[in-house]
């Protein structure tokens, strides 16, 4: 299923611009902006509940409200993280998702073309 990239493209200029938005509050109630740390504190703890979520989906937790709704919220915003992340980092994510799935899908394909063996 290939991706388009303008997609990419446009999801990291939202990104871009959510983030500009959380910036100004930032200055304004901290006097600066999140650091690199904080940031990951924050999509790691989000990166967390989709956790809880998953459970919560497969009626093992219960939480308040929709764990589907829940789910595709915090995993949209867990995209939205990736690419600010990418940002800070100064890293084309775009470029790397590209050169990443390549190289996945090659050596997945070079293992499915290899005759089986036998596991005794």
């Amino acid at each position: 299923m290939p991706t388009d990239p303008s997609d990419l493209l446009t999801a990291r200029d939202q990104a871009r611009e959510v983030r500009a938005l959380y910036e100004i509050l930032e200055e304004r109630f901290n006097g600066r902006t999140w650091s690199l740390h904080e940031l990951m504190i924050g999509f790691t703890n989000d990166v967390g509940y989709i956790g809880r979520l998953l459970l919560a989906d497969e009626g093992t937790w219960a939480i308040e409200g929709d764990p589907r709704a829940e789910l595709r919220h915090k995993l949209a915003e867990s995209m939205w993280w990736t690419f600010v992340l990418a940002d800070r980092l100064d890293i084309d994510l775009d470029a790397a998702f590209s050169d990443t799935i390549s190289t996945i899908r090659t050596g997945l394909e070079a293992s499915i073309s290899r005759p089986e063996t036998s596991r005794d």
